[in-house]
């Protein structure tokens, strides 16, 4: 249906992106009957800020195309892992677009790929990945809430993505990853409280010709202990950086002309489209730590009982 590939027409079972505007748009499966509070089976009409929509009524229509509502109209668009990055159930704190585009760049991710993530959470990095190795890679993506492992497994079927996902419950702090990806990782990707206890289990998941890694931390604490414990595993061209989007709007200003002909006349003014930077910027997300895994043959590791708290490493921030 959705996920899986692109189609032209709205089937039953699909789901749609309804857009209201950049900051409304909803998630809608696309059924003909909903069951109320009440237990009765009634049509299923779908509530906005601009009156209401008949669900059944998009079935057949082409994704991309305007539809009325009671108030109004909204556009229907096929579903990416961009546009459900907005508009995903958040079960957890989500990690969004510019650092998602980030991570799949610096891990180096391409048909065929295998990846392990850690943790799983709403599952926004998740269906990027998908897409990103799909169809013959493979994303094993752990978390260590049962309830939220049963929902992302549920919610990874229905999108029809399960055939390159799978999701299990599992503690990857005292587990690691298990036997099954044993390694067979290209990368490893880990947002976790405390990603340094996992760094011997990525070294187990990669494969021995080496491969990629990358830990999203919101404190620089944690930056540090896990640039650490990376160096002392072996670990190679460590890098931390910060995404920060910074926005421009065109706007109209006015602006006077110089006059050339000596005359007292009042000068002319000419409103023309400029770059207008805004006084803000949104507010720190979270710090990506990347680093490579030398092929088995180059490595050179210290023991992994390293004291993790008798220094403080130096760690190279670049922000982009």
């Amino acid at each position: 249906m959705s996920f899986d590939g692109y189609k032209e027409i709205i089937e039953e079972d699909d789901l749609a992106i309804l857009y209201l505007n950049p900051n409304s748009m909803y998630p809608v499966k696309v059924v003909q009957t909903v069951v109320d509070k009440l237990g009765k089976t009634v049509d299923n009409v779908f509530q906005t800020t601009y009156g209401a929509l008949k669900v059944k009524d998009l079935i057949g229509k082409k994704f991309g195309s305007k539809v009325n509502l009671s108030k109004g109209w909204a556009y229907v668009l096929h579903p990416t892992p961009e546009l459900w990055t907005l508009t995903l159930p958040h079960r957890t704190q989500i990690i969004y677009t510019p650092d998602i585009s980030m991570i799949i760049m610096q891990l180096e991710l391409q048909p065929g790929s295998v990846v392990v993530e850690s943790g799983t959470g709403s599952g926004s990095l998740t269906h990027a990945l998908a897409r990103s190795v799909r169809p013959s890679g493979h994303v094993y993506t752990f978390d260590f809430h049962e309830q939220r492992v049963a929902v992302a497994r549920e919610e990874f079927s229905i999108h029809r993505i399960d055939k390159v996902v799978t999701c299990a419950h599992r503690d990857v702090c005292k587990d690691g990853f298990g036997d099954e990806v044993r390694g067979k990782a290209d990368a490893v990707f880990l947002d976790l409280p405390h990603p340094w206890l996992v760094i011997d289990h990525s070294i187990d998941a990669i494969k021995s010709s080496g491969g990629r890694f990358c830990s999203f931390s919101p404190c620089i604490e944690q930056v540090q202990k896990t640039c650490q414990r990376l160096q002392t595993a072996g670990f190679t061209d460590i890098l931390t950086m910060e995404c920060l989007r910074r926005e421009y709007s065109v706007q109209n200003r006015s602006f006077p002309l110089e006059r050339t002909d000596n005359s007292d006349s009042t000068a002319k003014v000419q409103t023309l489209p400029c770059m207008v930077l805004p006084a803000s910027l949104p507010g720190h997300t979270g710090y990506l730590t990347f680093a490579s895994l030398p092929p088995l043959w180059a490595r050179v590791s210290a023991p992994s009982d390293t004291a993790l708290d008798t220094t403080t490493p130096e760690v190279e921030l670049q922000t982009t």
